[in-house]
């Protein structure tokens, strides 16, 4: 995980800064129940952030510009004698958004991949952990408006980025989304990140947002990339077992419609840390999630002020494999 450290994520009210703070530090105190939990943090903000978190978590010190671990990070791989590394994708402010900055983001992965012991395996490709979900099996689901976003890799074809994956983390077939969630398609949003809408919690099954009411925008969405998942097949050529996760019940924040999703969770070594918000549909999702993940318990943590700030609790988290041949969570 990133510690949060400035900016819109921050806020501008000391009440905003210690929203922020305390969220961080419950998604990152409810990993810890489970599993070692590391934390970036800048040099000076490291006594803030121990003021927050669990002496047993981690610090690690290094230039920030945000918070989005899953984003700025690397994406871990293991390869078939168990050895770790880390794939450092190039990160470039979600598309070069101008509310974005990026200079010491963009050198996140390879100080993180250090810090893990992991090997650095660089990528040329303008790519973010939120923008693909993978069965670990060779199926890697990517969105056309995030992989093939002209302000990303404006010169790559699909084959190109295809080809990418499969040398950066063994993707040998891939199911390409045409967009993601309404909010997040707008100016402050991803352009369309997959963890918003589908997850793979175990091979040959899916997880999907589902919007029902018509009312909001990712009604039509939902329904969209629904008929495309049917459609597809994993990479040993099977159709997908496929859950639909209810959107919570809420349309609007009052700035605009909300991209709230249970899809934005991370499975940690027998839990899994999902998003909550106070919702009626709360309970339903959590329960499918626990469905979805026999053996798991799953530990909720209220995500409205993640969301507040442009993402949720997969976002934030990135997680690492055991190396030497362990199978990871």
């Amino acid at each position: 995980m990133a510690w949060p450290s400035g900016g819109y994520t921050l806020g501008e009210t000391d009440a905003d800064a210690h929203e922020a703070r305390a969220t961080w530090a419950a998604v990152a105190h409810a990993a810890l129940r489970y599993e070692p939990v590391t934390m970036v943090v800048r040099p000076e903000d490291r006594a803030i952030a121990a003021g927050y978190l669990d002496a047993r978590i981690s610090l690690v010190e290094a230039p920030l510009d945000d918070a989005w671990m899953r984003d700025i990070g690397p994406s871990f791989v293991t390869d078939d004698a168990g050895r770790l590394g880390a794939v450092d994708w190039v990160f470039n402010g979600w598309g070069q958004q101008s509310w974005a900055s990026w200079e010491h983001d963009s050198a996140v992965g390879p100080a993180v991949a250090r810090a893990a012991g992991a090997e650095v395996l660089a990528s040329p490709l303008v790519n973010e952990g939120g923008g693909f979900q993978t069965d670990g099996r060779g199926t890697v689901l990517l969105t056309e408006s995030v992989q093939l976003d002209p302000f990303r890799n404006p010169n790559l074809t699909r084959a190109d980025v295809e080809a990418e994956f499969e040398r950066t983390i063994g993707a040998r077939h891939a199911v390409w989304l045409p967009r993601g969630l309404t909010r997040d398609s707008k100016e402050f949003g991803t352009r369309g990140h997959v963890d918003l809408v589908a997850a793979i919690p175990s091979p040959g099954t899916l997880l999907v947002h589902v919007q029902a009411n018509p009312e909001h925008p990712d009604h039509e969405v939902s329904q969209e990339l629904l008929e495309v998942l049917h459609s597809s097949r994993t990479a040993d050529g099977k159709p997908w077992r496929i859950t639909e996760i209810p959107a919570p019940q809420q349309l609007h924040d009052g700035e605009d419609w909300v991209d709230w999703s249970y899809i934005n969770h991370v499975a940690v070594n027998g839990g899994v840390v999902a998003c909550s918000f106070a919702d009626p549909h709360d309970e339903k999702a959590l329960r499918l999630l626990a469905d979805a993940y026999p053996g798991r318990q799953v530990c909720a943590v209220d995500a409205r002020p993640l969301f507040a700030r442009g993402g949720g609790i997969h976002c934030i988290t990135q997680q690492q494999p055991r190396d030497g041949g362990h199978t990871p969570a």
